[in-house]
This record gives C-alpha cells, sequence and structure tokens, in this order.
C-alpha cells in the first residue's frame, strides 16, 4: 500500500508501541488507524469510518475522539484493560515547514492511571510486579498516583496471593520468558502462582524483559534513582527477590512515563510480621472492604467506618483495616489519640472543618511531579496549605501520637505564598488559554496584558503625548495592514516634525511616520496574544517545577494528615455509635461484654439489635460450641466477635459495653457457603480448602471462627469432619486455638463431655402457637432442635409443605431406622418392577403404615391397658408386637 507521510510517521510510532491503542494527536482529535481503530470503535461504541491511501481503491480504518474529552474515552478502553500510548503534536503546525513533529509522551495502563476522573479517592490504584528467585517469591507494588513504592518477599504461594489480593493490583508485571500457565517452580522460576488468575481476574498481564527482574541491574537502577549507596536505609537490602521485582516496576516506568519520577521517594517493606493477617476468604466472609452480594463498598466495616474527610484519610483508614496493628504500645497510641478527640469535641469540630477543605496532597503532588498538573490542581494544593497553620496550632499543646502528629507538619509556608500570588483564582484546566497567572506577579506579563486590555488608551496616550512633544494638534495615530501603525501629520505642519520621524508615506494632504518607540509598541500588540500565552506557559511550568521540587515535604504533610484524619473518624464514629475503649495487652483472653455487630446494628431500629457476650482463653474457655436455628444470629454472634477483635487492633473503640482484646495474630473465618466456579470448586471443597488453611495455619495467638463446617457433604460425613477439627483445634500445638464453631450438628454439644476448654452455648428461641420466637441471645448449654420446620414457615414456605414437613419429621423421630437398618422413610419406596429386590406383590410395605393410616401395630398398641395386665399375659402381648 502506498501511503501518505502523515500515516508513515504513525506507523512508525506505532511500531515502537506494539502492545498499545495509539493515540495520535491531529489537532484537535487523537485519530487511530488500522487495527487500532476497529478495536477502539468497538470498545468505545464510536464511529468507525475509513481513510483513503494514494491508492484511493484502499480504505484504512479511521477512528477519532476529540482532544478535550480524550479522557472518558481513555477511562473505557482502560477498563477494558488495554494500553494507550499518547502521542502529541511537539510543535505548531505553522511553525513546522514539512510533517509536523510528534511523540509518544506517556503510555498509560491499567496500573498507571493518574487522571482524577479515572481514579477511586479512596482507594489506591496499584502496579505490581513479581518475580521467582529460588524458592522465594519477589513482590513490589506502585501507586504512580501517590508515590506508594512496596517491597516484599513471601516463601508461599498462599501468601503471595494473599498480599496481592489484599493491595487488589490493577495490572501485574511479569518476565516474558514464560506464559501466563507456566508453572511457578519452572527452572528459572518465574511464572503466575496457581489460583492467580482466579483470585484478580480483572488484573491485567503485561510481559517484560526478563533482564529487567535480575537482583543486579535491578538494584542498580534502584540506587540511581534514589542517589544512595545501599538500599539499607529502606529496611530492604536483604530482599533480593523483592528488589528484582522493583528494579523491573521502576524499569517500566521509564520506559512509560518519559517524566521524572522524583515524587517516589522511599522502599517501603511489606512487614507481614507487623501485622494482623487475615487471608481472602476471611476478608470477604467478614465483608471488610465489599459486601459478599454484590460486592458492594456500602454494607462493609469500611463504609461504617469511613468518617474520614479527606481522600488521604480515606485510604489510610482502608490499610489499617486491612492490616491492623500487632504492637500492643502502638495500638494504645492510637487509642489514647482517639480517646482525647472524644474528650476534647471541640477540637474534633475544629479539626473536622479544617480537615474538610484540604484536598488530595499525594496525589496533587504526584501531579506536580509527573508534570501533569494544572492550573486547578495548583489552587487545590493552595487551599489545602492554607488549612495547615490551623491544623497545627490545634495539635501544638498536645501530647501523645496527635502532638507527634503536629510536629510532622510542614507548614509550607513559601509554597502557600508562591501558589497564592502566582495562580490566577479563575484559572482554566487548559494550560494553554492563558489566564494561569495573577496580575502583579511578573512585570512583562502584567505589560502583554495591559496592552491587550487597554490598546485603544495607549494609542490614545501615545497620540497626546507626541502632540504635546510636537506642538502639533492635529497629530494623530493611524493603521493599515501594509504599514501597521503610523503618526500622519498635514503637509502645512511637516516641517515641525522632529528628527526622529522617519517619513514612511506621502499623501495629497498629508506626510505618515513611523518612530522607533511607535515600532516597538506595534511590535508589543501585534504578538501580545501569542508571547502572553507563551509567557503564561512558561510560568506556569516553573512554578510547577517548584513545586515538584517540594514533594518531599509535601509527602510529610500529607501522611500525617492522613493519620490525623483517621483518628479523627474513629473518633466521629465512636461518638456517633456509643463505642468504648477496649483493653489491649499481649495476653491471651477475648471478652466482650454486650458486643453487638458494627454493620447490622447500623440498619436496625435504635434499641432492636440484641448485644451478646464473648469470652474465649486458652485456659478455661478456649472452644465454644454454639447451636440454635437458622436466622437465630449465630452468624452474626461470630462476625461481631472477629470484627470487634479487628477494630480493637486498628485502634478504634468498638461497639460493646466493655471489650478486652489480647491482641491475635490472625483472624481465620469458615463462615457461609458458596461455589466457587471461578476455580471449578463446589461449596464442599471451599469448605475443605478454607478448613485446612486453618488447621495448619492458625496458632495459640489466632482466633478462629466456623459456621457450619461439612454441610457440603453427607450428614454422617460431614458430622464425623466437624468433630474432628473440633478437636483438633481444640488440642493443636498441645495449647489449642481460641475459636467459636456455631453448627447444626447437635452431637457436637457431646464435646463438651470430653474435654474441659470446650463449652456449649445456644442461641435463644421460644415456641409460640406453633411458630418461635427469635431472641438472639446467647446463652450457655446446648439445644437439639433446629425448628427447621418453623424456619421455613417463617421463610413464606406453603403451608402445605410445612405441614407435610411436620408428618414425616414426626415419623422419622418414632424410629430412624428399621431392623433392617434402612431409614424408614424409604420403606414404601419400591425397585422397578422386574428387579430381584422387589418383594411379591402380597408382601410390598404398606406406605400408609408408615405414614399415617391403619397401622396395625399402633392398633394393637392401643388396645392394651397396660394397668390391667398380668405378667404372664404382657410376655405373650410382647412376642405378639414382635411379630407385628
Amino acid at each position: 500500500m502506498k501511503i501518505t507521510p502523515m500515516l508513515q510517521q504513525y506507523l512508525e510510532i506505532k511500531n515502537q508501541h506494539p502492545d498499545t491503542i495509539l493515540f495520535y494527536r491531529m489537532g484537535d482529535f487523537y485519530e487511530m488507524f488500522f487495527t487500532d481503530a476497529v478495536e477502539a470503535a468497538k470498545i468505545l461504541g464510536i464511529t468507525l469510518t475509513s481513510r483513503s491511501s494514494k491508492e484511493e481503491a484502499e480504505k484504512i480504518p479511521m477512528c477519532g475522539v476529540p482532544f478535550h474529552s480524550a479522557t472518558g474515552y481513555l477511562a473505557k478502553l482502560i477498563k477494558a484493560g488495554r494500553r494507550v500510548a499518547i502521542c502529541e503534536q511537539m510543535e505548531e503546525a505553522g511553525q513546522s515547514k514539512g510533517l509536523v513533529r510528534r511523540e509518544v509522551v506517556r503510555v498509560v495502563s491499567p496500573g498507571l492511571v493518574t487522571e482524577e476522573q479515572l481514579l477511586d479517592d479512596k482507594e489506591n490504584r496499584f502496579l505490581a510486579a513479581i518475580c521467582r528467585r529460588g524458592q522465594t517469591w519477589g513482590l513490589s507494588l506502585l501507586d504512580l498516583s501517590t508515590g506508594e513504592f512496596l517491597v516484599g518477599e513471601a516463601g508461599r504461594d498462599e501468601d503471595l496471593l494473599d498480599e496481592l489480593s489484599r493491595l487488589n493490583p490493577s495490572e501485574l508485571l511479569l518476565p516474558e520468558n514464560r506464559g501466563p500457565d507456566s508453572p511457578p517452580n519452572s527452572p528459572s522460576g518465574e511464572g503466575l502462582p496457581v489460583g492467580f488468575a482466579a483470585l484478580l481476574p480483572h488484573c491485567c498481564l503485561t510481559r517484560q524483559p526478563e533482564h529487567n527482574f535480575r537482583l543486579d541491574p535491578a538494584r542498580e537502577l534502584l540506587l540511581e534513582h534514589f542517589g544512595t549507596t545501599n538500599l539499607a536505609g529502606f529496611g530492604c537490602e536483604h530482599l533480593e527477590a523483592g528488589i528484582g521485582a522493583a528494579g523491573a516496576l521502576l524499569s517500566y516506568l521509564r520506559t512509560t512515563q518519559k517524566c521524572e519520577l522524583s515524587h517516589l521517594e522511599r522502599l517501603t517493606p511489606i512487614e507481614r510480621d507487623e501485622v494482623l493477617l487475615l487471608d481472602d476468604s476471611s476478608r470477604r466472609n467478614l465483608e471488610l472492604t465489599r459486601t459478599i452480594s454484590g460486592a458492594q463498598r456500602e454494607g462493609s466495616l469500611l463504609a461504617a467506618l469511613d468518617y474520614t474527610r479527606t481522600p488521604m484519610g480515606a485510604r489510610q483508614l482502608r490499610k489499617s483495616l486491612l492490616m491492623p496493628l500487632k504492637e500492643v504500645a502502638a495500638i494504645r497510641r492510637r487509642l489514647d489519640a482517639v480517646e482525647e478527640l472524644l474528650r476534647d469535641q471541640e477540637l474534633g469540630r475544629r479539626l473536622d472543618r479544617a480537615l474538610g477543605a484540604v484536598y488530595d496532597l499525594e496525589r496533587l503532588n504526584s501531579r506536580a511531579a509527573l508534570g501533569s498538573a494544572n492550573a486547578r490542581d495548583l489552587t487545590a494544593l493552595k487551599l489545602s496549605l492554607a488549612q495547615l497553620p490551623t491544623i497545627k496550632q490545634l495539635l501544638a499543646e498536645r501530647s501523645g501520637l496527635l502532638g507527634e502528629l503536629g510536629s510532622r507538619i510542614d507548614l509550607l509556608e513559601d509554597l502557600h505564598g508562591l501558589l497564592a500570588a502566582a495562580i490566577h483564582e479563575q484559572a482554566p484546566v487548559g494550560l494553554k488559554e492563558g489566564n494561569l497567572i495573577r496580575p502583579g506577579y511578573h512585570a512583562e506579563l502584567d505589560e502583554l496584558l495591559a496592552i491587550l486590555r487597554d490598546g485603544k488608551g495607549l494609542i490614545a496616550a501615545l497620540e497626546a503625548r507626541e502632540r504635546e512633544r510636537t506642538g502639533i494638534a492635529t497629530l494623530k495615530v493611524g493603521f493599515n495592514k501594509v504599514f501597521g501603525y503610523f503618526l500622519e501629520v498635514s503637509r502645512a505642519k511637516a516641517g515641525e516634525v522632529p528628527e526622529n520621524y522617519i517619513r514612511k508615506q506621502t499623501l495629497v494632504n498629508a506626510e505618515r511616520y513611523i518612530t522607533p518607540e511607535l515600532k516597538e509598541f506595534e511590535q508589543k500588540v501585534s504578538g501580545a496574544e501569542e508571547r502572553r500565552l507563551e509567557l503564561e506557559y512558561r510560568l506556569f511550568c516553573e512554578i510547577r517545577a517548584k513545586v515538584a521540587a517540594a514533594g518531599s515535604r509535601i509527602l510529610g504533610s500529607a501522611a500525617a494528615i492522613a493519620m490525623l484524619d483517621l483518628l479523627a473518624a474513629l473518633a466521629i464514629g465512636a461518638a456517633r455509635h456509643n463505642y468504648t475503649r477496649p483493653r489491649i495487652d499481649d495476653g491471651e483472653e477475648i471478652t466482650i461484654i454486650e458486643g453487638r455487630h458494627p454493620v447490622i446494628e447500623r440498619h436496625l431500629p435504635p434499641g432492636r439489635f440484641v448485644p451478646n457476650d464473648i469470652a474465649l482463653d486458652q485456659d478455661e474457655r478456649e472452644l465454644m460450641i454454639i447451636t440454635g436455628p437458622n436466622m437465630a444470629g449465630k452468624s452474626t454472634v461470630l462476625r461481631q466477635t472477629a470484627l470487634i477483635v479487628l477494630m480493637a487492633q486498628m485502634g478504634s473503640f468498638v461497639p460493646a459495653a466493655q471489650a478486652r482484646i489480647g491482641v491475635v495474630d490472625r483472624i481465620f473465618t469458615r463462615v457461609g457457603a458458596m461455589d466457587d466456579l471461578r476455580r471449578g470448586q463446589s461449596t464442599f471443597m471451599v469448605e475443605m480448602n478454607e478448613t485446612a488453611n486453618i488447621l495448619n495455619n492458625a496458632t495459640a495467638k489466632s482466633l478462629v471462627i466456623l459456621d457450619e463446617i461439612g454441610r457440603g457433604t453427607s450428614t454422617f460425613d460431614g458430622l464425623a469432619i466437624a468433630w474432628a477439627v473440633a478437636e483438633a483445634l481444640a488440642e493443636k500445638e498441645g495449647k489449642g486455638v481460641k475459636t467459636l464453631f456455631a453448627t447444626h450438628y447437635h452431637e457436637l454439644t457431646e464435646l463438651a463431655t470430653t474435654r474441659p476448654r470446650i463449652h456449649n452455648f445456644h442461641i435463644a428461641v421460644r415456641e409460640w402457637n406453633d411458630t418461635i420466637i427469635f431472641l438472639h441471645k446467647l446463652l450457655p448449654g446446648g439445644v437439639s432442635r433446629s425448628y427447621g420446620i418453623q424456619v421455613a414457615a417463617l421463610a413464606g414456605v406453603p403451608a402445605a409443605v410445612v405441614a407435610r414437613a411436620k408428618e414425616l419429621l414426626h415419623n422419622i423421630e418414632q424410629g430412624e431406622f428399621n431392623r433392617q437398618g434402612q431409614p424408614r422413610i424409604a420403606a414404601g419406596v419400591l425397585p422397578l418392577p422386574g428387579s430381584p429386590d422387589r418383594p411379591a406383590p402380597g408382601n410390598r410395605p404398606s406406605q400408609l403404615r408408615l405414614f399415617g393410616g391403619d397401622d396395625p401395630l399402633r392398633r394393637r398398641l392401643q388396645e392394651i391397658q397396660p394397668d390391667n395386665l398380668a405378667p404372664l399375659e404382657a410376655l405373650k402381648i410382647i412376642y405378639e408386637l414382635k411379630q407385628l
């Protein structure tokens, strides 16, 4: 195909970025061609057109989106998992003699989004990289929009998957020499851990050169970026596999972003040993950040606790919720700060007002460092910095964590002063439209603005000055397209003009002159608009560079504000919902008095939620078996116990009258029944996987929540498994694990007679007029009924079905098995005709005999009068009944 020079340029650039959709800037549009156009048109829902080549018969697929509204289209492509290369015009069309020079200024991918419209204020958007060195996984994650850069290692696939699912990256970098289905223990060690695709099905996978993941080039690149001689100052020098992953991330950013990455200031190790760990199933079962049904934020614990006022605080809340603390001193420091804010309500109100006026300092700083911040971003930064003196002053006299946070706030007065003096309050979003810089900031710009604003006035002033200087009252200033500005004097007065007047044109009755001053004025006026736009843009870029240079100071204040916002939000939640301060220690006791579920109680009328007590320890009450009907509240008691422990260890007050929490290292849950179709696993397999994880990894410092183990298989298998699991938890490592075990297997209550630290409890109900009333109260002792038929009636099962179920239950309860060991409920079911097991017609069992009707045994029993029987007669009747 013979193509135009423009398309030749397009293809050359496209060849440099083959795995992207190329946004090729042409005037006010981003154009796409060939297969890019076909793919993009389908995803974006826009018209696919065509462009003719030099040979008119050849049509080239083409589509485009407007430059000014490109962000929305970009978002759709990113959501679809595509990578987009942004190719800009590097010069104005009128300035180039030939083809306009174009370059890719950055590549946008699911993990490299910085546009405000594409980000969730309350969550990080991570780009991740993994690699394997020996038997160790290296992991690194980076949020380009905030500058957070994490590095860590994992010895097991399960630990790596836990970290990835917790931080939920949008894009994952992998060495390119292995495919997505490569085994993780392949010779060179790189690949995906088994289960990744099921756990993070929407994560975009991007292959990078294997060389980028190797230790030496990765460390060299990191040292060059941070300007250090080693990584020991970050506490990660020993993480060789992690350094490989971090170096690959940094290399990918340098390739795609084409700009300085100064806001990436440090590597932060992922310290799993310092936080309370929750695996993916526990986070899901407890609905920490999303509900199980619908995966909605509303209805989760995160939504219930979120009273933050800043985006940084909201992200800090999410981190604290997913990574609660284990160190007692650190937890108590947070609790002290929350308590101080609760006691001083005026302080809390004033902080709330000030924090409400602070924008997202982390992301504003990142956009400045990446060179994408606009004037409105800098205005938001200025307004945020204006609140720092108030916040710092409010914390000036405080002790503990609040005082420390106040001392860490850098007021950045110099930067605020610069922005206040320089950036126009009504600045537009675009940077080439003018009106970016305030009047009075720059003398040359003020002069250009004055020329544009007061051009006629300046001409009149010049004319008046020249009349006064020359004494020629008829002198005037004129303009035409040929000569530009000129001074016109009548021929009668031509002899009185000054020597510096230069004759330019002679008319019948007048002479026209120019002067150096007039030509200088002309140059100013004719190019004023263009020079003004160029100067404003240059000044703005200089100011943005000064903001980027202050990035470390901005991030320091942002971190302090984020933690302060978290503490203030926890105090607000505690005040509004009557939470109390938990007692935190290193002991082995978990005692909760009148505990409540922090989410469910919000959805009930005031006073309707029934609180419950829980007491667990390793000496007397280690495992609680909880029985009771469905809908009575067993799962609520289990979940609220785990959530109260978690809230306490993140430094929050808790929904309880009192609570004593001995810190736990992990919370495990096996709650609910669901298939995992993504992994091809049945309900029972999901149960057993989660149960195996608990049995293999729980310690004496863990808290285990089990709800209905063994439901996915037959009754006897399920009961046997549940019994064995309970025994194993009670005896694990000779000390056992603190466990709440809810079950419908009433036989499990017998466990309490075999081990002194196992205790039975039940959720109370009351029977009334053949129905039940749920009391939702946890009481000592077990129960022997599940009230399933009554619950079915409450759920709306038709009355005829409920009545039939009652009839069947009555008959089954009379004797579950016959003399042959067969269930009586199946005694009336006959084999197919001709089957050797089918009895003769005269010997077929009667269904009426089992389920009502004329039963000879029942009739004979009704005839007997026990009080009138002699012993020998009674013995004779027993033989008779045996025959029946």
